[in-house]
């Protein structure tokens, strides 16, 4: 099932696995934040399969065509899902400061929501290695056209 590259698989993967991380956050965010109403958490679990399907689709791009630098999976991954947190922070940053405010106190020296960011890598690198091992990278995730 595996044995060839298809972009189609690391898109699937990334998703399953965007997926997995999604519901490990719509179940987990109201044990941590009470306050956590369902459009958070609903929108946790879409962000997650949707910056897994970005990843999957970036996997193609294997080699930066303007530096001309190799991108391997274990720097684009983490980058796209660093990168796509700091978009959610910007988009939710009063509602991810006061959760973070909520749990550990005005107190405790990281309370900052770009923290998110960190969490966006290690879940992106998580989904690039799986995206990567199972559906390939480059050239070879794209199909030739039919003739």
């Amino acid at each position: 099932m595996f044995d060839n590259p298809s972009l189609i698989t690391r898109i699937a993967i990334g998703k399953l696995i965007g997926l997995i991380f999604g519901l490990i956050g719509f179940f987990l965010l109201p044990l941590f934040w009470p306050l956590a109403d369902m459009f958070l958490r609903v929108g946790i679990l879409f962000w997650y399969i949707t910056v897994g399907a970005i990843i999957g689709v970036y996997g193609v791009l294997n080699w930066h065509p303007v530096i001309r630098l190799p991108l391997p999976w274990w720097f684009r991954a983490p980058l796209i899902g660093g990168w796509m947190n700091f978009v959610l922070t910007f988009f939710a940053y009063d509602t991810f400061r006061t959760m973070m405010l909520d749990m550990f106190g005005p107190d405790f020296p990281f309370t900052s929501p770009f923290w998110f960011v960190l969490e966006g890598a290690i879940v992106g690198l998580i989904i690039g290695y799986f995206a990567t091992k199972f559906g390939g990278e480059g050239k070879a995730a794209v199909p030739e056209p039919p003739k």
